[in-house]
C-alpha cells in the first residue's frame, strides 16, 4: 500500500529532519511540503494526500486553523507535531492520531505511521480518526484573527475589519465583506464563540454581524430592528427582539 504524504512546517530544518526520518519508511510517498497554512491547505487540495504531519505552531494560520478549514471529504489523517509541551498534549493524545514532539523521535514517528497504516486498512476506521480529529481541534479555543475563505481553488484570509456579516446559506456559512461572498468552512456556532464581541454579534440564528460595519438602524415591531450594513449591496440584517438589546447597548442607543 502506498501513502500519501504532505509536510507542513514553518522551519526548512524541521521539515528536513522529518523528511529523512520518514525515508526509511518505504510506502510513505511526501508528494509536497509546505511552510505556512496556506501553502498546506492549497497542498492537500492539490494532492489530496492520505496523511499530513500538521506543525501546531505556524505563522498566519495554526495547524488547528487548518483542521477547521478542512471540509471532510478533503481532510487527509493528521500527525500533529509541536516544540512545545502546553496545549494539554495528553487530550490531543486521546482525540488524534498522534501527536510529536520536536525534535521529533524516530521511535515515535513510527509508531505513528504504523498507525496510520492500520487506519487506512478500513473506510470505518478513517471516519472515526476524522470525528477524533474535529474534536482535538476544538480543543483550541483561541480567538479568531481572521477568518479563511474559498475563492475557487484557492483559500484567502480576510481581516476581521474587513467583514461585514457572517449568513448561513443553504447549510453553508458564507462571509460577506464589502464586496465580496465567500464560502468558507466554519460552522456558525464555532464563529460565535471564537469572534471577539463586540463588534460582532448574533443578530439571528443564522446570522452574526459586525456592529462596525453598520450604516443605519430601523426600529421594527415589538422591539426588533433592522440594520442596514456597509456593504455594496447595503443588505439588511434583521435582529429579533431577543437580540435587539444587545446591539443597543453595543450602539449605545
Amino acid at each position: 500500500m502506498s501513502i500519501k504524504a504532505v509536510v507542513a512546517d514553518d522551519e526548512a530544518a524541521a521539515r528536513s529532519r522529518l523528511r529523512k526520518l520518514l525515508a526509511s519508511h518505504s510506502d510513505i510517498h511526501i508528494d509536497a511540503e509546505a511552510c505556512d497554512g496556506v501553502e498546506t491547505l492549497e497542498a492537500i487540495e492539490q494532492h489530496k494526500p492520505d496523511v499530513l504531519f500538521l506543525d501546531i505552531h505556524m505563522p498566519g494560520l495554526t495547524g488547528f486553523d487548518v483542521v477547521r478549514a478542512l471540509p471532510d471529504d478533503r481532510c487527509p489523517l493528521i500527525v500533529f507535531v509541536t516544540a512545545f509541551d502546553d496545549y494539554a498534549l495528553q487530550a490531543f493524545d486521546a482525540n488524534a492520531l498522534a501527536y510529536l514532539l520536536k525534535p521529533v523521535a524516530a521511535p515515535r514517528l513510527d509508531a505513528a505511521v504504523q498507525r496510520v497504516r492500520q487506519i487506512m486498512q478500513t473506510p470505518a476506521a478513517i471516519e472515526t480518526e476524522h470525528a477524533r480529529l474535529h474534536v482535538a481541534a476544538q480543543l483550541d479555543r483561541q480567538p479568531l484573527r481572521h477568518v479563511l475563505a474559498l475563492q475557487r481553488d484557492r483559500y484567502r484570509i480576510i481581516p476581521l475589519s474587513d467583514v461585514c456579516f457572517f449568513r448561513v446559506e443553504d447549510g453553508v456559512t458564507r462571509v460577506k465583506t464589502a464586496t465580496e461572498n465567500l464560502r468558507t468552512n466554519y460552522a456558525i456556532g464555532d464563529l460565535e464563540t471564537r469572534l471577539p464581541s463586540p463588534p460582532f454579534f448574533r443578530a439571528h440564528r443564522s446570522i452574526i454581524a459586525n456592529i462596525d460595519m453598520v450604516e443605519t438602524v430601523a426600529p421594527m415591531f415589538k422591539g426588533s430592528l433592522v440594520l442596514t450594513m456597509k456593504d455594496a449591496q447595503r443588505s439588511e440584517i434583521h435582529v429579533s427582539e431577543r437580540q435587539a438589546p444587545i446591539v443597543r447597548e453595543m450602539l449605545q442607543l
